[in-house]
């Protein structure tokens, strides 16, 4: 489906860093152009591309530090990837919705395209640092230049992106991905504990007591675990791509080596000291308020 591109016009940023929202480089994109539904996630409604109440004339929170306080923790746990940033500074070239009006419907019809393009490319660039994709790394750098190519586009050919049918051959590759990390994981067992993989994709496991399971290697990919508890299971190498950690409780497991797991999953659930991280995530700092309200 992609072919390989030797553009030199095209600029390769696909470091972890550069997918990650940097909010003093973005235009306030996801408090304007996304919508909210008051909610126990968002204390008001707000329709796509009008301003929260909340966004000041700097882009920034007016409320940032007591986002979760003010009934706004949908908005802790949400991440562009980057694609603010890329929208504002490259697509739009630095200049803003309010300073050009005329562009703003564009800006905001861009930004959740841009949002999926940089997601599938934070999952490529994972993929690659993983020594046992080694067999389809070359499959995946070809697929990271055409997502890096894709996304500077013009807005007018990135409103025109067929993105489902990228996102399935995508898809098809992290798959790949996760079926060579969990063979990895489950090689390197030791004899009675090699096992089939358990399955729980998109299983419907909210609630569910799962507490010190061994989930070593296990696909959740799209799983619901509202609300499980998770506390001391290993998850280590599990695929948890889409899964809806919220609320989940998290105390003492073991993340580490897990696959696909991103910052807004994690800041969705509960945790303490003890819950191990993949090291490229950080932990959440309400984390320690509710340890210590939870013990």
């Amino acid at each position: 489906m992609f072919e390989k591109h030797n553009d030199p016009n095209i600029k390769r940023d696909t470091s972890f860093n550069s997918l990650r929202a940097d909010c003093e480089n973005c235009f306030g994109l996801c408090c304007v152009a996304l919508p909210f539904a008051a909610s126990a996630d968002f204390a008001i409604d707000k329709d796509g591309g009008t301003p929260c109440k909340n966004l000041q004339s700097d882009f920034r929170c007016g409320i940032h530090k007591n986002l979760r306080q003010q009934g706004f923790k949908g908005c802790t746990v949400f991440e562009c990837f980057g694609a603010g940033q890329k929208v504002s500074q490259v697509t739009f070239e630095g200049v803003n919705w309010k300073e050009s009006p005329e562009t703003a419907k564009k800006m905001f019809d861009v930004f959740p395209i841009m949002q999926q393009l940089h997601e599938m490319l934070s999952y490529l660039t994972e993929a690659l640092t993983l020594k046992a994709t080694r067999p389809i790394h070359r499959e995946l750098r070809r697929a990271l230049d055409e997502m890096e190519r894709l996304s500077q586009l013009s807005p007018d050919l990135l409103i025109e992106l067929d993105v489902p049918s990228h996102r399935a051959y995508i898809n098809d590759l992290l798959l790949k991905t996760s079926e060579l990390v969990w063979i990895e994981s489950n090689r390197q067992r030791k004899g009675s504990q090699k096992s089939k993989r358990i399955n729980h994709r998109s299983a419907n496991l909210m609630g569910a007591n799962l507490k010190g399971a061994d989930l070593r290697g296990a696909n959740l990919r799209g799983a619901y675990l509202i609300a499980a508890n998770l506390r001391g299971a290993d998850m280590r190498a599990a695929d948890l791509i889409g899964a809806d950690l919220r609320d989940a409780d998290l105390r003492g497991a073991d993340l580490t080596e897990s696959i696909f797991l991103t910052q807004v999953q994690i800041n969705s659930a509960k945790g303490d000291a003890r819950t191990k991280l993949p090291h490229s995530l950080s932990r959440p700092a309400h984390w320690s308020a509710l340890e210590t309200k939870m013990n």
